[in-house]
């Protein structure tokens, strides 16, 4: 089997969207796709004014965006008439499809907020489908632990756990991994997909390959391959994500993602028209 290695090692921009939240953005700038990874981004402040004035509606269509509480509280509201709350641990999964128009407000007012974004491309068959959510709960996500390492399942399968989101078309991959000093993560991943890691903090080596010290917030770009193998110098906590690409032309604009520049513009226009929402 292939030794899974790095292809690239990025250093996250710091950026700001939403009403001026402050975060670290390292896919949708460079690389601009990584099929099917639209935009990943790190948001986290203990500093109330970083992210008080959250992400006031918006819309969104063509895309799937998976927010990933590690710390903090957030409450969504959206068109479809949809509203929780989301508390740390906890996953929202959001099929945007044909339209949305949604709100992700903090719920607090002081205290840590952390957490990720993943933007995922939708397949033109599927673009204009129902908005469509799936919800997990910190408490119902399955999760691996032993001596070395803990492993939260929010896709995939790892050992017995496995995560909720089935029959995606991507066939994703989705773990947050905790691993201890001198310790060792493996995972036999297809060779059909792409595959990251975004290290959150600690410090790690990735295959057998010799590489740039990689530590703390950085997101790393894997090869092809199909055993993956990552060694911890320090208690470590990373991510890994992978998924099957798409391989369709795309066009952007702004929060929508769509396969022509024609599409956008229709986007726009119902947007404007209030004939956005189905």
């Amino acid at each position: 089997m292939k030794i899974i290695e790095i292809h690239k090692i990025i250093e996250p921009i710091p950026a700001s969207d939403g009403a001026g939240v402050k975060l670290k953005r390292s896919i949708g700038v460079e690389p601009n796709y990584f099929d099917p990874f639209l935009m990943l981004d790190e948001f986290g402040s203990e500093n109330s004014e970083d992210y008080i004035g959250g992400f006031p509606p918006h819309p969104h269509r063509g895309i799937e965006t998976v927010t990933y509480m590690i710390a903090g509280d957030f409450e969504h509201e959206d068109s479809t008439g949809g509203k929780g709350r989301m508390s740390t641990g906890d996953v929202q999964w959001m099929k945007t499809g044909s339209g949305i128009i949604h709100s992700e407000m903090p719920a607090m007012k002081e205290g840590k907020l952390h957490g990720f974004q993943l933007w995922i491309n939708m397949p033109a068959k599927l673009k204009m489908s129902k908005p469509e959510y799936i919800y997990i709960k910190a408490n119902k996500m399955s999760t691996h632990k032993d001596e070395d390492k803990r492993v939260k399942v929010i896709a995939g399968k790892f050992e017995r756990a496995e995560g909720l989101i089935k029959g995606h078309n991507v066939e994703p991959f989705y773990f947050d991994v905790e691993l201890k000093k001198n310790k060792e993560f493996k995972f036999d991943l297809p060779s059909t997909h792409n595959s990251l890691i975004y290290l959150i903090n600690g410090k790690i080596k990735i295959g057998n390959n010799n590489h740039q010290k990689v530590e703390n917030s950085k997101l790393i770009l894997l090869e092809r391959g199909e055993k993956l193998k990552v060694y911890a110098s320090s208690n470590a906590k990373f991510l890994l994500i992978a998924g099957k690409p798409i391989e369709e032309q795309i066009a952007r604009g702004g929060p929508f993602v769509m396969n022509t520049k024609q599409e956008i513009l229709q986007a726009v226009e119902d947007y404007h028209k209030g004939t956005f929402v189905k």
